[in-house]
């Protein structure tokens, strides 16, 4: 009981004094707790672009002009953290953000003994200095600054205020912060600086005007796009700069060797000189790339702050010096034909990282307008979409790789459109009609095509500002419309991705989409088979033509105002453009002559490089085969076809049918005319004559490739054909319905065989017009439903005649 009265007593003597402790300390904790801007969001950030392998490509200016780099103090050197403290501020962790000694010793030498000045300022105080741009020369000055550092000790951490501080830091010209300052000096991030490095940054901020006076200007607003000049280029000794530099880092170095004792091991480190680079050094590579990341950048947020100031992208620095390299050769070695500027793209199919891009031959160069970045301006691409108008016939069941098209002089309508060469070919298959470019097959595959129509396939893979489909026509299929290199990166990669439409990605942490089907697999895969067949042209180079496969095609303008080479090699999707930015035409701007060159330098380039480069393994679509075929025709070999090939084929879709152009004709050797039936008791022959409808005759003549007419005889009906009796299906049995168990659905089969004349060598089968196989007499076919329904079954023998019947079929449990 006696204790708790001498307690109560005590309180009570004491409780103004506790009330008072215990508010005050409410005070400083709500000071700190309450909220207020982040010491990193007071001055503005520069921005630092990196490649895919941490190369720095630029390092921005802030607003304010400065170069400021904001990195977390965990990021930071912890030598550098403790070389700062043990210069500028020993007693930074104990003191309240000044320090009496420090401002008494430097009154007492800067006022009274009259020596050189001596400001005392702790690391709190310079950064109140810094935050406040503060005139700290004068009394009045200096309690302002002692002033606000006590502010920012009430309200900010020891650890957030150091933070700031290396982050605000001066480091010479317009150059603060040790991230900054390490990339522009050093080429290196604040954590990876050595022992050496890091004490020379922590004694520059002490007098950062007189201790770095390099003749150093900041990176200038633009830079030739083919500057390839490495970190150390051009770059000054530490001792050359400023001996009083090497001195203050030597002096720093010994004190703090009474701390780390062990780091004497390294004082022959400090005798090397140690080499700064220069402002006017900082790299500047990929301009248009970089300007592209950074308006986006703008785009999407409303400013600039230090958790975003680092940017990786998807570039590799090798492939973009590689890319700048011949894209500057080429327009050296061609100037004389008025080709001065090229833009060419690089992107990664397997992530869709855009891994080079030169937007135009030089950045430097106002004549050419260099700034502009080409891969994002709207240009015609000529014949470059053609291969799309294929994959969409393939997938519409318009035509297959050696459908046999017709080049002759065609009108759709108003519209009667040219070939480039101003010459027909006659009758073409559809891959020589694509890797020749052939414009009339082309129109007519697009006219063919009902949904999606060429217009739409091209709105629902994004190309943008398209007028209506009205106002295009069918000149969309030769360039009518406009795309940019990005847009048109994006489809040639389709191609390699199997008809999934992916975005370009520039930036490293951009999220990798699924992609929009807009092909099918297989119609992706045909077109891509076809463009392979594209032989390198022999203007390339004298080397001998890679064996790195390359599927590719070219495209020109009208008037000769774009020339285009677009494709693919490995996992690369490469896209090649020459012309002027003002749309000036020039003769030599021709797709094959101005820009495949080019490609294939870059091609052969990127291979000797990366000798092992291979296209990544994507496997063959399941459902895609392959099928004889009669090459005159493009369609099944009858038994007289004389020449025969394989095409792609895909089931249910592609169109085919049995040849009917090769035909047997008997000849009677007495009159030379065709055999009247009966032919028992004649002397005849038989002759293998070509029966090409009465279009496609003309279409031979228009070509200068006249076809021999089959003869006729007047004096008898189908005089010299041979009799034959159509083929009769024996399996499925007429009006039979089949019936399939639930549980064995996948597993039941139907078989199908039919009687045929002894001359018939082939059967081929069709179910609802879908092409499912093919036997010869007597042999069965098996076929697998499906699903329940009713089926049309139709078999055709190889000299046309046929046989049908309905099949149906039903599910059981």
């Amino acid at each position: 009981m006696k204790l708790l009265a001498l307690f109560i007593r005590w309180l009570h003597r004491w409780q103004n004094w506790l009330v008072g402790a215990v508010l005050l300390a409410a005070v400083l904790v709500g000071l700190r707790v309450w909220p207020h801007q982040p010491l990193r969001d007071w001055l503005p950030s520069s921005t630092a672009v990196y490649d895919t392998r941490g190369r720095l490509l630029r390092l921005t200016l802030a607003s304010d002009d400065r170069y400021r780099l904001w990195v977390p103090l965990k990021d930071i050197s912890p030598q550098l953290v403790e070389g700062v403290l043990l210069h500028e501020d020993d007693w930074y962790r104990w003191h309240p953000g000044f320090n009496p000694y420090g401002l008494a010793r430097g009154a007492w030498v800067t006022y009274v003994r009259h020596g050189n000045p001596q400001g005392g300022s702790t690391v709190t105080m310079q950064l109140a200095r810094l935050l406040w741009r503060l005139n700290t020369r004068t009394p009045m000055g200096k309690l302002r600054q002692l002033g606000r550092a006590v502010q920012l000790e009430l309200f900010y951490s020891k650890r957030q205020i150091l933070e700031a501080y290396l982050n605000y830091a001066p480091y010479g010209r317009n150059v603060e912060g040790v991230g900054a300052a390490s990339l522009a000096y050093f080429n290196k991030s604040a954590n990876a600086l050595s022992l050496p490095e890091a004490l020379t940054l922590a004694v520059i901020p002490q007098d950062p005007t007189r201790r770095l006076r390099a003749p150093a200007q900041p990176a200038p607003a633009s830079m030739p796009a083919g500057d390839t000049s490495t970190p150390d280029d051009d770059s000054a000794s530490l001792d050359v700069i400023n001996p009083r530099l090497s001195e203050s880092r030597n002096r720093l170095y010994a004190r703090w060797t009474h701390r780390h004792p062990q780091d004497v091991a390294l004082q022959p480190l400090f005798k090397l000189p140690l080499n700064l680079r220069p402002l006017s050094q900082l790299p500047f590579d990929a301009p248009h790339a970089v300007e592209q990341v950074l308006a986006a950048r703008r785009i999407t947020a409303s400013d600039t702050t230090a958790s975003d100031s680092r940017v990786t992208t998807t570039l590799d620095l090798d492939l973009q010096r590689n890319l700048e390299r011949q894209v500057g050769r080429y327009i050296e070695r061609n100037s004389a034909r008025g080709i001065r500027n090229v833009a060419a793209i690089l992107v990664d199919t397997r992530d869709m990282g855009v891994k080079a891009m030169v937007g135009s031959a030089n950045y430097a160069d106002a004549s050419i307008q260099g700034q502009v970045n080409g891969t994002l301006a709207k240009r015609s691409p000529g014949s470059t979409l053609k291969p799309f108008i294929y994959a969409l016939g393939f997938d519409q069941g318009v035509l297959h790789p050696q459908t046999v098209l017709r080049d002759v002089p065609t009108s759709f309508g108003p519209y009667t459109p040219e070939n480039f060469d101003g010459h027909f070919l006659g009758p073409v298959t559809a891959t020589a009609a694509l890797i020749r470019s052939r414009n009339i097959p082309a129109v007519w595959v697009a006219s063919q095509l009902q949904q999606p129509s060429f217009y739409q396939f091209l709105r629902d893979a994004g190309i943008s500002r398209m007028a209506s489909e009205k106002h295009y026509g069918l000149a969309l299929v030769l360039g009518g419309g406009e795309v940019t290199m990005q847009e048109l990166a994006g489809l040639y990669a389709m191609l390699a991705n199997r008809g999934e439409l992916k975005p370009l990605r520039l930036l490293a942490d951009e999220p990798q989409t699924r992609g929009t089907r807009l092909l099918s697999d297989e119609a992706s895969y045909m077109v891509k088979d076809m463009l392979l067949q594209n032989p390198r042209p022999d203007e390339t180079t004298g080397a001998q033509p890679s064996r790195l496969p390359v599927y590719w095609k070219t495209g020109t303008s009208w008037g000769f105002h774009d020339a285009w080479t677009a494709g693919g090699f490995g996992p690369y999707v490469l896209v090649v453009w020459v012309g002027n930015f003002d749309g000036g035409g020039n003769p030599a701007f021709v797709g094959v002559e101005a820009a495949a060159p080019l490609f294939f330098q870059i091609v052969d380039a990127i291979h000797a490089e990366q000798p092992n480069l291979a296209e990544p393994v994507r496997h063959m679509p399941a459902n895609l085969k392959r099928v004889q075929v009669c090459l005159a025709s493009g369609e099944l070999p009858n038994q007289w076809c004389p020449q025969t090939g394989w095409t792609w084929f895909i089931p249910g879709k592609s169109p085919i049918r049995v040849s009917q152009v090769h035909r047997p004709v008997v000849i009677d050797e007495a009159t030379g005319k065709p055999a009247c039936p009966p032919y028992a008791g004649k002397r005849t022959h038989t002759e293998i004559y070509e029966f090409w409808p009465s279009e496609l005759q003309r279409v031979f003549a228009q070509a200068g490739m006249p076809r021999r007419l089959p003869p006729h005889n007047d004096a008898c009906d189908d005089s010299g054909v041979a009799d034959g009796d159509p083929p009769r299906i024996t399996s499925p049995l007429r009006g039979s319905i089949y019936t399939m168990r639930l549980k064995q659905k996948g597993e039941d089969r139907i078989a199908f065989s039919a009687n045929s004349d002894a001359s018939v060598r082939e059967l081929y089968w069709f179910v609802n017009d879908a092409y499912i196989g093919r036997s010869t007499p007597g042999e069965l076919l098996f076929w697998q439903p499906p699903t329940a329904g009713n089926y049309e079954l139709r078999v055709v023998d190889d000299r046309g005649r046929s046989d049908q019947r309905p099949l149906g079929v039903s599910l059981v449990e």
